[in-house]
């Protein structure tokens, strides 16, 4: 008998109304969460994704946040229990993109980087294990990191540079808590196609319509990572059937690092 992978788990998604996280959502649900909580800055596509999981039968929240202010991003946690009674997996998807290079980084935008792609996963985990602990059960965090933590582009320093952080941070989390049985992972996704990038390869490189179909030729799989089939990995690894897994930050990505052509 094939049991579904989430059954009888509330999950909290981060940055869950638009991307990656709007995929984890979905397939969260497809895998028989018992309820899902949504994060984002904008309503208007967060409620229409709850209400469209809802309707398929399992029950969704959206819960407005703005990661640049970690309350708002602590209080996702606690709104989360408030409304379901418990939780169980937590994903930390969402994350800044801004440009900058060492050179032309102002305090103000390391500053951003910090707050919303590592200060607020810290502290969603940190929310998140307390009440796990507070219940005496097993749970699981995932962190969509992203395999540029270990070097990427000169214009990504301070995304690097908060990335690194977490990376870091997941493999100390990971080895504090295993006694209490809750696992965390970390997945460094490579360049993948989603509505946000687009944005981005149009506002920061000057992309045209075309920028997939390019791209698309330019890597040796012939297309990016794909969004279900990243969200289907991330949802194994929440999931018991991923075992004893944990402290793991594993590469989704078609380039191999320290090879040579």
């Amino acid at each position: 008998m094939v049991v579904a992978l989430l059954k009888d788990k509330v999950v909290l998604i981060s940055g869950g109304t638009q991307g990656l996280g709007a995929g984890v959502a979905r397939r969260a649900a497809a895998e028989g969460a018992a309820g899902i909580a949504i994060t984002g800055r904008n309503a208007g596509a967060g409620e229409e994704l709850a209400a469209a999981i809802s309707a398929a039968g399992v029950e969704t929240r959206f819960i407005k946040t703005d990661l640049a202010d970690v309350e708002q991003a602590r209080n996702s946690v606690l709104e989360t229990i408030a409304e379901f009674g418990q939780l169980d997996c937590a994903v930390n998807a969402a994350g800044l993109t801004t440009r900058g290079t060492m050179l032309d980084t102002t305090p103000e935008l390391f500053d951003a980087h910090i707050a919303v792609n590592l200060k607020s996963p810290f502290f969603i985990m940190s929310e998140t294990i307390k009440h796990l602990r507070s219940r005496g059960v097993p749970g699981s965090i995932l962190n969509v990191i992203s395999i540029a933590e270990l070097g990427g582009q000169p214009y990504l320093a301070p995304y690097v540079a908060a990335k690194a952080g977490l990376a870091g941070v997941t493999r100390n989390a990971a080895h504090a808590h295993r006694w209490d049985r809750i696992r965390i992972n970390g997945l460094d996704i490579g360049w993948t196609a989603t509505d946000g990038e687009a944005e981005t390869q149009k506002k920061f490189h000057g992309a045209g319509d075309d920028w997939l179909e390019k791209a698309n030729a330019s890597v040796p799989m012939g297309k990016l990572g794909q969004v279900d089939e990243i969200a289907e990995f991330i949802v194994f690894l929440l999931s018991d059937r991923s075992g004893v897994v944990t402290g793991s930050v594993i590469d989704w990505d078609q380039n191999v690092l320290g090879g040579s052509d």
